[in-house]
């Protein structure tokens, strides 16, 4: 009766890392395609995976990605986009993303995302900080 309920418990365990790691990886994905979005000046792409809340903020994908461009110039081009560390709470991720801008600089980036109804994960935002710098 013990190893049925070690074995119960062991497999809850490893579906919830599952369900992380798979949340994980489609946060990734998006911040990636949003990245690669910016890379071919893509305004529609990049908007697109911005969540409810930012669209409220910037309504058009062209200031949207004008505000990208001005404030968020490590995000909008660089050498190297790397992510780091993730947490997930309930419908939210953090993601950690180890930026090198295009002048060989590197800062850090930590970007929120929230799942949507249609169990997709929109951008909520995304802080920048260079790296080395405490908080």
């Amino acid at each position: 009766m013990r190893i049925a309920a070690l074995l119960v418990a062991l497999s809850l365990i490893f579906s919830s890392v599952s369900a992380f790691a798979d949340d994980v990886t489609a946060a990734q994905g998006v911040i990636r395609a949003q990245e690669q979005a910016f890379a071919h000046d893509d305004a529609a792409a990049a908007y697109s995976h911005a969540a409810p809340a930012v669209r409220e903020i910037f309504p058009a994908p062209d200031i949207f990605m004008s505000m990208v461009q001005n404030g968020y110039a490590p995000v909008y081009r660089h050498k190297s986009f790397e992510f780091g560390e993730s947490k997930s709470e309930e419908n939210r991720i953090a993601q950690r993303v180890h930026i090198v801008d295009a002048n060989g600089e590197a800062w850090e980036a930590l970007y929120t995302l929230e799942q949507q109804s249609d169990g997709s994960y929109k951008i909520t935002g995304c802080s920048l900080l260079k790296a080395g710098r405490e908080v």
